[in-house]
């Protein structure tokens, strides 16, 4: 999971960066709004975490951007503000969630947690399925019925965000900075090459779907009953 986190103070930011790394999440920070914005329209991100009160652009602008861009990314807003038509504000502009500082680390992870539970089907033990197919969060293993294979990190990353999408065609752009990232040595064959290992484990599985190549677009789960 991919998280943005968007606080202009960096001890706080480096702090909470700290506590997300150590629960697995890849984090990105942003420092000021029109920074944080850049990010986020990159939509990329599992979960925003967005400070209110920044320089060059606050949190409610940067929100309604983002809503306006058609993201449904969810978002959680973090400010000084804790009055009541602060957080009104911000819930009618979009925000998922609202948490007003000063704010307990364990409350903030929780309600992380249960905003990342809400895409995909995720289910008991760190689990995320499709069509009874199970991605183990931990293990980093496909299981099907009685069978069970292993997945390299960027085989892991790809079917995470397949599982975690499945009404969506999966953008080829999008799913290279999902998996590569910003900075990366990616080459123009890499993705093919992951599909091609990871069509051949669902074949060993014998899953119900396959990865369909969307030509010029992406890649999508398709039930098999449809080929």
């Amino acid at each position: 999971m991919r998280i943005l986190l968007v606080e202009d103070n960096k001890d706080l930011s480096d702090a909470l960066a700290s506590v997300l790394h150590k629960e697995k999440y890849e984090v990105i920070c942003a420092y000021d709004g029109e920074e944080g914005l850049s990010y986020a329209l990159e939509d990329i991100y599992d979960l925003i975490i967005l400070d209110v009160m920044m320089p060059k652009m606050d949190g409610f602008q940067v929100l309604e951007k983002i809503r306006g861009a058609k993201l449904s990314v969810p978002i959680i807003m973090l400010t000084a503000l804790g009055e009541e038509k602060n957080k009104i504000k911000g819930l009618d502009s979009g925000a998922d969630d609202y948490l007003s500082k000063p704010f307990s680390v364990p409350e903030l992870m929780a309600r992380v947690r249960a905003l990342t539970r809400r895409k995909g089907d995720l289910i008991e033990n760190n689990e995320l399925k499709f069509m009874d197919v199970v991605l183990n969060l931990s293990l980093h293993t496909l299981n099907y019925k009685d069978k069970s294979i292993g997945l390299s990190v960027k085989e892991f990353n790809i079917v995470n965000y397949l599982f975690a999408n499945p009404s969506i065609i999966a953008e080829k752009e999008k799913l290279i900075l999902r998996v590569w990232g910003l900075d990366n040595d990616f080459e123009s064959n890499n993705l093919e090459v992951y599909m091609s290992f990871l069509r051949k484990k669902l074949d060993y599985l014998k899953a119900p779907f396959y990865i369909s190549s969307k030509r010029g677009v992406g890649y999508q789960l398709v039930p098999r009953e449809v080929q």
